[in-house]
Order: structure tokens, then C-alpha cells, then sequence
């Protein structure tokens, strides 16, 4: 049975879709970009601190579901440029240092709220 994440720990969904969906054991994140789940606002700096804010949101979502990053089986970035992915790539370790999932990166035209980078997953609960 298909069950709907929802986080106060994580932006809430701005449009009609839902933060993550849990099925059979996976998780599907929907993308995440860095806005303050706390302020609503966008932070500040370049693509380094916004990679941040939007994998500490993928993590909120994902621990809400009862997964986290270790479970990540793949990604996809979107960039704004892909000139800044050395930016991005190198916070993106960081938080996949072990056993990292697969990605595809691509860069974006455009993304919402004119942001330099979002991250959707998959995972799974190990259950």
C-alpha cells in the first residue's frame, strides 16, 4: 500500500505532489531544493551551501519514512550550470562517502524558484 511522507523537519510540497512516497520498502523522494524548512526561505551563498540545505532536506524526508543516506540507491542532480558540479560534487561526498548510490546529473534550464541545484532520490527501509 502506498503511503504519503510528510515532514515539518523538510520544506513542505508547494504544489501537489508529496514530499516522498513509501512503497514495499522504497522510498521515492521527490526533489528537494534548499529552502529553510524553518524559515521558508532560500539560504544563502552558492551552489556548495544550497547542495547542503538540500541534502540535509533529503535526509529529513527520508528519516521520516524510516530510511536515511545510507539506504540511498540513486539519485539525479539538476544543476542550474554545470560548470559548478566540482562545487556540488564536492558536499555531494560528504554526504555519500560510503558505498555511494547512482546519479545522473543534468544541467537545468531552469529550476523553481530560480535555485542552483535540486536532488531527488530513491531508497529503500531495509525492511
Amino acid at each position: 500500500m502506498k503511503e504519503i511522507i510528510s515532514t515539518p523537519a523538510a520544506p513542505a510540497a508547494i504544489g501537489p505532489y508529496s514530499q516522498a512516497v513509501l512503497w514495499n520498502g522504497m522510498v521515492f523522494c521527490s526533489g528537494q531544493i534548499p529552502l529553510d524548512p524553518a524559515s521558508g526561505q532560500m539560504v544563502d551563498g552558492g551552489v556548495a551551501e544550497q547542495t547542503v540545505r538540500v541534502l540535509e532536506n533529503l535526509k529529513a524526508v527520508l528519516e521520516a519514512a524510516g530510511s536515511g543516506l545510507d539506504k540511498v540507491l540513486k539519485t539525479t542532480v539538476f544543476l542550474k550550470d554545470m560548470s559548478e558540479f566540482a562545487a556540488m560534487n564536492e558536499v555531494y561526498a560528504r554526504y555519500f562517502a560510503a558505498n555511494p548510490p547512482a546519479r545522473a546529473t543534468v544541467e537545468a534550464a531552469r529550476l523553481p524558484r530560480d535555485v542552483r541545484v535540486e536532488i531527488e532520490c530513491i531508497a529503500h527501509t531495509g525492511h
